[in-house]
């Protein structure tokens, strides 16, 4: 699978960009746990400059009209970086496209230029992996949504200049809708801001809504359109999370190979022993073997897959993934032995920020009951076929 020229050009130019702004940063954030001013500023510069910004919109609301091959191509590279560095390169959630032409210029055109952070909020105290389970309501009252419930794992929402929030109008479950919602209003609450294994990037809060009001035209396309909305924004956000997790495998498996071809014992490179050469051609296969579905699904969505077969695949691409991504980190861990439980080895921050990829935006558990799903209903051709 031959990259064109053009490909060629976006993978180099996210590449060096993370080389360049991110590898830099890691292990002052590390120690310090927040970016400075001046890093912020830094990197939304230099997402600009190298044209990195809301790369999953269109160049008319001010995106860098990527299809979904080439957003793959940017989340491989930026994945690599540790302390959740790759959360700042902004993509506004896609599901903005079904936004008003005036939601569009108020909302989605800042957001685009970095000047707008806009998260999307959707797991409660009891609604994680089931989305149907959210008990947030939203009723109207003359011109306004009135809305009330708690969100948890609210990621972003602690900086956020508008949140979309999934609602239920009326209390109705067959009524779940998106709510373009200022958290500046009165009744919004952040009300914990829990400490996670990873440091940096972004905050997790659990979030309270009392009598939030909002006005009526906040609707983020139809009432009852919920459930589409989010399912396109899990089809983004699980690509994304399969291509970052191939960069996390590949950059662990690029350290453990320079450290095992260099590290001496027994008066020889460790790369010698054929129990460290079978752990690294193991975690070759993985990594060679998640970067093909990853780019073989973009490649198909891109030229107009099914949305419900779409939908099926990525999550065999998030559940492979992630759970690849885990075992070749850990293999690079054993590799480098005590140096690798260092915080300051790339690979002890590799082992921790991974984790996480196994649980959001859908746990393995829910990505196999997807798969499991469609091949009920479809058979295994969904999965084994070429489309």
């Amino acid at each position: 699978m031959e990259l064109s020229a053009r490909r060629k050009e976006i993978q180099q130019r996210a590449r060096e960009f993370t080389e360049k702004v991110f590898f830099p940063m890691e292990l002052e954030l590390e120690e310090t746990d927040i970016l400075t001013r001046d890093q912020h500023q830094k990197i939304r510069e230099e997402v600009r400059n190298y044209k990195l910004n809301a790369i999953n919109h269109p160049e008319n609301v001010g995106g860098q009209g990527y299809n979904i091959y080439e957003q793959c191509l940017v989340n491989e590279e930026i994945g690599k970086s540790t302390g959740g560095l790759w959360n700042h390169v902004w993509q506004p959630p896609l599901c903005l496209r079904e936004a008003t032409e005036l939601q569009k210029k108020t909302y989605l055109v800042p957001a685009c230029a970095g000047e707008m952070f806009i998260p999307y909020s959707i797991s409660e105290p009891t609604a994680g992996s089931d989305a149907g389970g959210v008990k947030t309501t939203a009723v109207l009252d003359g011109d306004e949504w009135v809305i009330n419930g708690e969100k948890m794992f609210a990621s972003g929402c602690e900086r956020a200049d508008v949140i979309l929030l999934h609602t239920i109008v009326d209390g109705d479950p067959n009524k779940p809708t998106v709510l373009i919602v200022d958290p500046n209003l009165p009744g919004f609450e952040i009300v914990k801001l829990p400490k996670f294994m990873t440091t940096g990037g972004r905050g997790h809060p659990n979030v309270r809504y009392t009598n939030v009001r909002v006005p009526r035209d906040r609707v983020l396309g139809e009432i009852g359109q919920g459930f589409e909305l989010t399912k396109d924004w899990f089809v983004e956000a699980r690509t994304a999370i399969g291509a970052r997790c191939v960069g996390v495998a590949s950059r662990a498996l690029a350290l453990a190979t320079s450290y095992a071809k260099e590290r001496q014992q027994f008066g020889r490179p460790i790369f010698d022993f054929q129990g460290i050469e079978f752990m690294l051609a193991d975690m070759a296969a993985q990594t060679m073997a998640g970067k093909c579905m990853v780019y073989r699904v973009a490649e198909e969505i891109d030229a107009g897959l099914d949305r419900t077969i779409a939908h099926a695949r990525v999550s065999a691409v998030k559940y492979f993934c992630s759970e690849m991504a885990g075992g070749v980190v850990d293999q690079a861990l054993q590799i480098f032995g005590g140096r690798g439980y260092m915080r300051e080895n790339a690979i002890e921050r590799l082992y921790r920020d991974v984790r996480a990829e196994r649980i959001w935006e859908g746990t393995s558990e829910i990505q196999k009951v997807i798969i499991g799903r469609q091949l009920r209903k479809r058979g295994p051709e969904i999965f084994s076929e070429l489309m």
